[in-house]
């Protein structure tokens, strides 16, 4: 469709801009990565954006959609929160996360992990949809009974109170045989 761009922005959001004429009223920033222009211009990640010449060149109309992957991803973690008593979101490199998992299987729980480093693309885009649900973009990233717990600090925090094993408890996560 000639005169549509399309911007996909941080969020899994799709803008589209329709106009008559829109490269010569609409042209990215130098600060925005990865640009093509033409019929269809398609900006990843963050984008800035410029009207250069009169502004009455034509009607711009913007439509903001939500892009389903972000939305099955988004899924994915809620259901994946709901049907497991412990869940942590770790990187296998991560020594916070190391120790949170090693906490765990001290006190005889198995928490269902998702190694992010491992899953390939999708990771990244994971710890993004983490990152919105939760606003921590660090990991490990903690849930209990479907609540999010926080991190490392977070976890051992509420172990050395003594409320963790109860949270455990609570949630049914049950002990593994030592």
């Amino acid at each position: 469709m000639a005169g549509t761009s399309s911007l996909l922005t941080r969020g899994f959001s799709t803008l589209s801009l329709s106009t008559h004429s829109i490269s010569p009223i609409l042209k990215p920033s130098p600060c925005s990565p990865q640009t093509h222009l033409g019929h269809s211009t398609t900006i990843h990640r963050r984008a800035r954006f410029t009207f250069h010449g009169p502004t009455k060149a034509g009607t711009i109309t913007v439509r903001a959609m939500t892009a389903s992957f972000g939305s099955r991803l988004e899924e994915t973690v809620k259901k994946t929160i709901t049907e497991n008593p412990v869940v942590v979101y770790s990187k296998t490199w991560c020594s916070y996360s190391s120790e949170v998992k090693s906490l765990f299987k001290r006190l005889g729980v198995q928490p269902h992990v998702v190694e992010l480093d491992q899953l390939g693309p999708q990771g990244p885009q994971l710890q993004k949809v983490l990152e919105r649900l939760t606003g921590q973009h660090t990991v490990p990233n903690v849930f209990i009974g479907g609540k999010h717990i926080g991190g490392c600090t977070d976890t051992v925090k509420l172990y050395r109170k003594g409320e963790l094993e109860s949270l455990l408890s609570e949630a049914g996560a049950s002990k593994t045989e030592s």
